[in-house]
């Protein structure tokens, strides 16, 4: 509004309004401040006086149009009052963060397939470079499902290893990410929508153990899928490099 009118604090300007009868009437006014908000049905083509001011200037003594209530307040039914509670004057925002949800679910996919197949390429590569390895270990005495499982658990520890290397430099951007927030060159206002110039992320210690979890669970499983080809190995052919 103040971009728009183009009016600094001290500037006079003229308003003109209507009264509860539909009477125009004009005056005067000083800009005695100006304050910064995200809500665009707050800011655009609105000029805030002081409620007594304003009756005044309606003809509407002792009338109030919107009633603001704390976090204890408890709400019974008043003859002529609506009462909206805080997810419905959120609606915007909830809908915005579902849409964001989904496109950022997509991402997800594809970023933990890409490292999916990073592992399960890892292990089919395993099987045809280490084969002597597996033969032996067979050799010896150790059954085919018990190298199995040891090669399964080295492809879980490979997950395991992500995480922590992620960790160390993840967490320090996490960190500042949640303490400094994420600007934007726009307001959300001159979209239409109630947006704030900088957005704080927040990670909950159930996101984060979720994630590490189907992390590990899923490099584990796709780890076991080439690591069932040993299974099936001869170990005389396994010892000479081959694979039956």
């Amino acid at each position: 509004m103040v971009k728009s009118a183009k009016v600094n604090i001290g500037d006079e300007v003229l308003l003109r309004w209507r009264d509860k009868n539909g009477t125009y009437d004009a005056a005067t006014f000083t800009v005695a401040g100006i304050f910064e908000t995200n809500v665009p049905f707050v800011d655009g083509s609105q000029v805030w006086v002081s409620i007594d001011q304003l009756r005044e200037m309606a003809l509407l003594q002792s009338k109030t149009t919107y009633f603001v209530a704390n976090e204890q307040y408890e709400h019974t039914a008043v003859s002529g009052w609506r009462f909206e509670n805080q997810d419905y004057l959120m609606r915007e925002q909830t809908k915005m963060i579902n849409a964001k949800k989904a496109g950022g679910f997509i991402l997800y996919g594809v970023l933990m397939t890409h490292g999916l197949l990073a592992i399960f390429d890892t292990q089919v590569l395993s099987i045809f470079r280490r084969q002597r390895e597996k033969g032996t270990y067979i050799a010896i005495g150790m059954t085919r499902w018990q190298v199995v499982r040891m090669f399964t658990a080295e492809g879980g520890m490979y997950s395991i290893f992500a995480c922590v290397l992620g960790a160390i430099y993840g967490m320090p951007i996490l960190w500042y990410l949640s303490t400094k927030g994420i600007g934007f060159a726009v307001s959300g206002s001159e979209f239409g929508i109630i947006m704030a110039e900088r957005m704080y992320p927040v990670y909950g210690v159930g996101l984060i153990l979720s994630t590490i979890l189907v992390v590990i669970l899923s490099a584990t499983i796709v780890s076991f899928l080439p690591a069932r080809k040993i299974a099936r190995m001869n170990p005389v052919e396994a010892l000479k490099g081959k694979v039956s």
